[in-house]
């Protein structure tokens, strides 16, 4: 029952995902260009690891459930803002900031309680939570197009918020934090990939050369799925031909994938170890990449979307249990939102980059896409430099 209230409320903040249904509709109503509201979901993005971070410490010491009911109190409050004030200030501080930290909140609570309560299967747990993060503009893609087109941008911002606030309070309601040192009685967890006697608070974790690595790891991993996620309508209408409508069913299909990427990986990664995963999921990444850079046809467009919103949704369903099975789970809420801030760098730079080279290149991302390429490379190059350093470290707790 706690996983499932973990995934409404994800399912709700993750509308973040629809953004691009939202940008042309609230761009014309308002009088703004694209690239100032495209603004507005980086903001979103990058400001998250802050308010993570202090979502962590509250998660850490025994508050999950209301750091879960808060954010996604906030992350509707963010709608209601900006459907009402019709101001950039208005955006950037509603959408941006009042969005970014209850995403943060939500986020850290739904994966402190999810990983506290499966330290055998945290990968699975943990990416089943985010699967709900993922799957949200699956729901909301297409329910937010019907709005706008029945009832205006405005309306249909109004009517989300209100429905996300209610989501929040009832889920909230329902669900139990498990402490820290939470364990059923008479019940230990076999042993597995993903459990691990060490707890490094974030001073320790920060000063190993692993964390720097997991850092580059998650921007590198993100940073393709982000951007997009930003600008998928505008990448559907522009360079593929497809209707609005077409353009927010293609966003829905992007969290179809996306969603069980999360609980897809983060299971496999329970089997094969993170490295192989990450693997993977860079290969397939930069595939992808490669098609929507090459291909034209509607049908290339669907694949290549949904074979990022696969893999994207794998990066954030492997890294929780990552960070967790490395640095325990003591400090774990803290640990991952000072490791989020890769999460953060990829959110600044994703979305602009696509919707900057876009905007100089008639609606073309074929330039952004080979430069995303270029950066699973480097992601490839650095998972097997990973796999290299967890099989010297297990050798070594052996011995």
């Amino acid at each position: 029952m706690y996983l499932v209230a973990a995934v409404l409320i994800l399912m709700c903040t993750g509308s973040i995902y629809a953004f691009s249904v939202f940008s042309g509709p609230l761009a014309a109503a308002r009088g703004w260009s694209i690239e100032q509201v495209t603004l507005a979901f980086t903001i979103n993005t990058a400001v998250c690891p802050v308010p993570m971070i202090l979502a962590g410490k509250f998660v850490d010491k025994g508050y999950a459930k209301q750091a879960m009911m808060s954010g996604g109190c906030l992350f509707g409050l963010a709608f209601l803002v900006i459907s009402n004030v019709p101001s950039l200030l208005a955006l950037y501080l509603g959408y941006g900031v009042i969005g970014g930290v209850g995403i943060s909140f939500a986020y850290a609570g739904a994966l402190g309680n999810a990983a506290r309560y499966f330290p055998d299967k945290r990968g699975f747990a943990t990416g089943l939570v985010t699967a709900g993060n993922g799957a949200a503009a699956l729901v909301t893609a297409p329910l937010a197009q019907a709005l706008i087109a029945g009832h205006g941008v405005l309306a249909a911002l109004r009517i989300l918020g209100v429905g996300f606030v209610a989501v929040a309070l009832i889920c909230g309601l329902v669900t139990k934090t498990a402490p820290n040192d939470y364990m059923p009685d008479g019940w230990t967890p076999p042993a597995s990939r993903n459990t691990t006697a060490v707890n490094a608070n974030w001073r320790e974790m920060v000063s190993t050369p692993i964390f720097f690595l997991f850092l580059a790891l998650l921007a590198l991993g993100a940073l393709s799925g982000l951007m997009v996620a930003a600008n998928a309508s505008q990448i559907g209408e522009n360079m593929f031909g497809v209707s609005a409508a077409t353009a927010a069913a293609c966003v829905g299909l992007y969290a179809a994938s996306n969603a069980p990427g999360r609980f897809f990986w983060g299971a496999v990664s329970d089997r094969i170890g993170s490295p192989n995963a990450l693997i993977c999921i860079f290969v397939l990444v930069a595939l992808m990449l490669g098609v929507l850079a090459t291909a034209s046809s509607v049908s290339a467009f669907v694949f290549g979307i949904c074979g990022i919103g696969l893999a994207f949704g794998g990066v954030m369903g492997v890294f929780p249990s990552m960070v967790a099975a490395r640095f325990g789970l003591a400090y774990f809420g803290v640990n991952y939102g000072i490791m989020f801030c890769g999460y953060a760098l990829a959110a600044f730079m994703g979305p602009r980059l696509g919707a900057g080279i876009a905007a100089t290149h008639a609606g073309d991302f074929t330039r952004a896409f080979y430069m995303a390429i270029v950066a699973c490379l480097i992601g490839l190059v650095l998972s097997v430099v990973l796999r290299s350093v967890s099989k010297r470290r297990q050798v070594q707790r052996s011995a």
